[in-house]
């Protein structure tokens, strides 16, 4: 098991996990799960790093401080933690909402990266016409519960209804507790109410799409090595989107892990983790020769 730890940023505590030796490999998670996603992914890829998840501010372990919850707020508490930690070298795995934090804070730090892996990720900005069927019926079934249930003292309600949606397994009792304790307290849904706000809807709205747009730019004319998983039907990821990454994108590998929605992390683990394993050791011996 990855040993708990906190960080102290500005006061609040960040929670996160560590494990292994040597580069970082950065596990970032969306909404609205924590580090807890990756925990069956990480242990296959302790013996090639440093294995480090945190909970993004307001989830999991982490504090819950009186804050907007923004995504530009994540930003900059992920950017900390990777600053306090001095990580270099560092391998990005994202996930759903993580995946916006990490592909910007990537294309803003080139230079401190090994690599990008990212699976179910806001890869280029959501279009209307590319959006899954599971997709738009999340996003009915959001705007259903927000009229009918205040998010901010009913998190674990919301957690409850959004995690099914994205599976098509069924989580264990002590799994969806893990995911449900975090919003137990009245008021701890805050985070969840922001995300809500921002999350796009293939419109072009708001500040999200902006930010999407700004470091899909950049992914087009980055060197950096990447690996993009997908299942299928998948949720965020579309096939058309699939082609679009193989046709635009350079040092790309595409890799399919299976049938599932959103949370392969949960289904299939073993294969995520060894797939990732598996590019990270072809990456290390292309440095090598170079």
């Amino acid at each position: 098991m990855s040993a708990s730890h906190y960080l102290e940023i500005e006061g609040k505590k960040l929670h996160y996990l560590d494990q292994g030796k040597g580069d970082p490999i950065l596990f970032l998670h969306g909404i609205p799960t924590s580090s807890y996603l990756w925990r069956n992914v990480m242990s296959h890829l302790t013996p090639l790093g440093r294995c480090i998840a945190p909970d993004l501010i307001g989830f999991g372990k982490s504090d819950k401080p009186d804050i907007q919850y923004s995504i530009s707020e994540h930003i900059h508490y992920v950017e900390k933690l990777i600053e306090a930690l001095q990580l270099n070298n560092i391998t990005i795995v994202m996930h759903d909402w993580g995946s916006v934090i990490g592909f910007d804070y990537a294309m803003r730090h080139e230079n401190k990266c090994k690599g990008i892996v990212f699976y179910e990720s806001y890869l280029r900005p959501v279009n209307k016409d590319d959006i899954s069927l599971p997709y738009q019926e999340q996003l009915l079934s959001l705007e259903e519960m927000q009229r009918h249930y205040n998010i901010v003292d009913n998190g674990s309600y919301f957690v409850q209804k959004i995690l099914p949606q994205g599976l098509i397994r069924a989580l264990k009792k002590e799994e969806l507790a893990s995911y449900l304790e975090p919003f137990a307290k009245a008021g701890s849904g805050k985070p969840l109410k922001q995300y809500l706000s921002e999350l796009p809807h293939g419109n072009g709205a708001n500040k999200i799409d902006a930010l999407i747009a700004r470091y899909s730019d950049k992914l087009l004319k980055s060197k950096l090595p990447k690996l993009m998983l997908y299942s299928v039907p998948g949720f965020i990821t579309t096939m058309e989107t699939v082609m679009w990454a193989r046709e635009n994108l350079s040092h790309l590998e595409v890799v399919e892990i299976g049938e599932e929605l959103h949370y392969a992390q949960e289904s299939h683990p073993e294969l995520m983790g060894k797939i990732i394993s598996a590019w990270l050791q072809a990456i290390e011996q292309q440095e090598e020769l170079q």
